[in-house]
């Protein structure tokens, strides 16, 4: 996947010949003072750093001869444990520079313990769970599963707090939000959230999480309100009936929840929880939406193919837009001035200017399209029938001219091949960059696609999953006040840490060090496991077709000990770069050791890593090894060549 900063991987090394002046965590180099520090964060058990703990990573960026903080920067940095990357047995240990080097390469197997500029992939699936993917780590486009999150049931629509730290996902056959914490990726909590919990939406300050309820109850028909902070169901409203959409306005005061079989949109104020009457719309009110630019809220009647505008104070019927019958769901560009409505009766995109409410144009998209999704520059259009993804340039909107609108392919079958989809978005952008993610649940395959290139660029596979929607979890530094760059991480085992920080203006790379305290409340047996692979000489003499019998003893590295009776140790192997991947299970045929069987159905050399999630470690975590065939027809006119080689 691209990034930043591969834009000046060539000329990096010139930079760290730079002389400066560094002591302890304070650099000093072309004009810039950076000064880094790590502290537990509020709320830690221990004063010091300790494995286990939260703790708050800090870079301060100031100007050397006036001291005025840097603003605007995009720093890039990674913590991993000192000198963990080792060269061949005999030789030198990778120095820091070299270590980012390879960490901006991707390679598989090695990654920094905490990556503070980096981005996972979360996606729904169609069974009762979540898979993480880190989009950084792949095999020939099979990317990393980080973790697989399993629900109570099956999730419909999701929505991330403000601060990106949870994902609250509803499950309306359990009747729960299943919040799920995006450090450890682990769910910590499913919240009774009334019957029937659909349509999940998360108010501007973050403080509630607003849950629409849908069930044929009359009185349990509306809106359950949950508090983020103590995950306590503050408010239970009946609004109506039928299907919820909400919008909330940008100031926090007021709700809008439309009543699609009652053909109404319910007021409501936030500050009280307190319903303000009805609004009549008629026909279906499909969807809802407010714009902070006209101050006004919008439901869409997909019978009568009307846009309401609701505004002013009490937020009364102020005009109505006349689309066509058949509209469906609206989004407002990101800075409010543009609404745009599928209709997928049409196959158009209407467009609508809220500073006069006005249609001004009919875009043409074909194959019934029934989502939208935003970047900055651009619209993306997902339709039901088509595998292409349609954008629209926004800046061309409001041009005299037809605005400019491509498409590229995200998969080859159309999403409605998979069947019933969520009310989840099947498209997200990605973070920091033009780019977005796209999840074809019809091929099982979430597409990463950069804008100005012809088709995605790479795809991920849901192993194991049906995957239908998508969001991404964002673990870059931010500046948290002037000239400050920060994260708040976990800190995942003791030892001394290798912290570098990367800027691309002026070009400097830099490492400081922090030190993390063993944590004598964590039981760390499992910390300290290894792999040891049972292999009789090389095994460079594999034949074609073969299925080798693998094993590896798990045993920890202080004691000796074997650990035994884990029935989900997993054998991973891969032709390299990348190719006939195979995951299998390994049964425990010795106290501590398991074996499995590695299919080699060709020539080549296969990497082989094993993983265990009762242990906590994924391929990554261990030591793994590569098995090679031999060639008889390459290695015989190798010999035939030597043999008539002159002295």
């Amino acid at each position: 996947m691209a990034r930043r900063w591969m834009g000046w991987l060539l000329v990096v090394a010139a930079a760290y010949a730079l002389p400066c002046a560094a002591a302890g965590n304070r650099l000093v180099r072309d004009g810039v003072v950076i000064e880094f520090s790590a502290r537990p964060a509020p709320g830690a058990t221990s004063a010091e750093l300790m494995e286990g703990e939260f703790a708050e990573v800090r870079f301060r960026l100031a100007d050397e001869a006036s001291g005025q903080p840097l603003s605007g920067h995009a720093p890039g940095a990674w913590m991993d444990m000192g000198y963990v990357i080792e060269a061949q047995e005999g030789g030198p240990q990778k120095s820091c520079k070299e270590k980012v080097q390879l960490y901006l390469r991707g390679v598989v197997g090695i990654r920094p313990m905490l990556d503070l500029n980096s981005y996972f992939v979360v996606v729904l699936n169609r069974d009762a769970s979540v898979s993480v993917i880190d989009p950084l780590v792949s095999v020939a486009g099979v990317t990393s599963t980080l973790a697989r999150i399993f629900l109570h049931k099956p999730g419909a629509d999701w929505a991330k707090s403000a601060d990106g730290k949870r994902l609250y996902v509803s499950m309306p056959s359990a009747g729960e939000i299943a919040v799920i914490d995006t450090d450890t990726f682990k769910l910590i909590d499913s919240v009774k959230a009334g019957r029937g919990p659909t349509r999940v939406v998360l108010q501007p300050d973050g403080r509630y999480l607003w849950v629409g309820n849908n069930t044929e109850r009359p009185g349990e028909s509306g809106v359950t309100v949950l508090d983020t902070e103590t995950l306590k169901v503050v408010k239970s409203l009946p609004t109506g009936m039928g299907h919820h959409e909400i919008a909330i306005s940008d100031d926090n005061r007021r709700a809008f929840v439309s009543n699609r079989e009652s053909a109404t949109v319910t007021l409501i104020d936030v500050r009280e929880l307190k319903s303000l009457g009805q609004r009549e719309i008629g026909g279906v009110p499909i969807s809802v939406g407010y714009s902070p630019l006209s101050k006004a809220a919008y439901v869409a009647d997909a019978r009568g193919g009307t846009l309401t505008v609701l505004a002013g104070e009490q937020f009364e019927t102020a005009k109505r837009i006349e689309l066509k019958p058949g509209i469906g769901p609206m989004r407002f560009t990101p800075d409010g001035r543009y609404g745009l409505l599928v209709n997928p009766s049409e196959d158009l995109v209407h467009v609508v200017d809220v500073s006069g409410n006005e249609r001004i144009r009919d875009i043409p998209v074909k194959g019934q399209p029934y989502q939208l999704a935003f970047t900055r520059a651009f619209g993306y259009v997902r339709a039901l029938a088509s595998e292409r993804v349609t954008m629209i340039n926004l800046s061309t909107l409001g041009s005299g001219g037809q605005p400019i609108v491509q498409s590229f392919p995200a998969g080859a079958v159309p999403p409605k091949a998979a069947g019933d989809l969520p009310l989840a978005d099947s498209i997200a952008p990605a973070i920091g960059e033009a780019a977005v993610l796209v999840v074809n649940p019809g091929d099982n395959t979430t597409y990463y696609y950069m804008e100005g290139m012809n088709a995605p660029m790479s795809n991920y596979k849901s192993l194991g999953a049906s995957a239908r929607a998508v969001t991404v979890v964002d673990r870059s530094l931010k500046e948290v006040e002037p000239g400050v760059y920060g994260s708040k991480v976990r800190i995942p085992a003791a030892g001394r840490y290798d912290v570098a920080l990367m800027l691309d203006s002026p070009r400097i790379i830099h490492c400081f060090s922090a030190e993390a305290k063993a944590n004598p409340a964590l039981a760390s047996a499992d910390r300290r496991v290894v792999a040891e692979f049972l292999l009789e000489g090389e095994r460079r003499d594999i034949a074609v077709g073969a299925s080798v019998p693998v094993r590896v003893r798990l045993k920890d590295s202080i004691s000796g000990a074997s650990r035994t009776g884990l029935n989900d140790v997993r054998v991973l192997s891969f032709l390299a770069p990348g190719q006939r991947r195979n995951e299998v299970f390994a049964k425990e045929v010795e106290p501590g050791v398991y074996e499995a069987r590695v299919s080699i159905p060709e020539a080549g050399a296969y990497s082989v890593s094993v993983a265990s999630r009762t242990l906590q470690k994924g391929y990554q975590d261990f030591t793994s090894i590569w098995l090679t065939t031999a060639r008889p027809d390459v290695e015989a006119e190798m010999k035939r060549r030597m043999a008539g080689a002159e002295p």
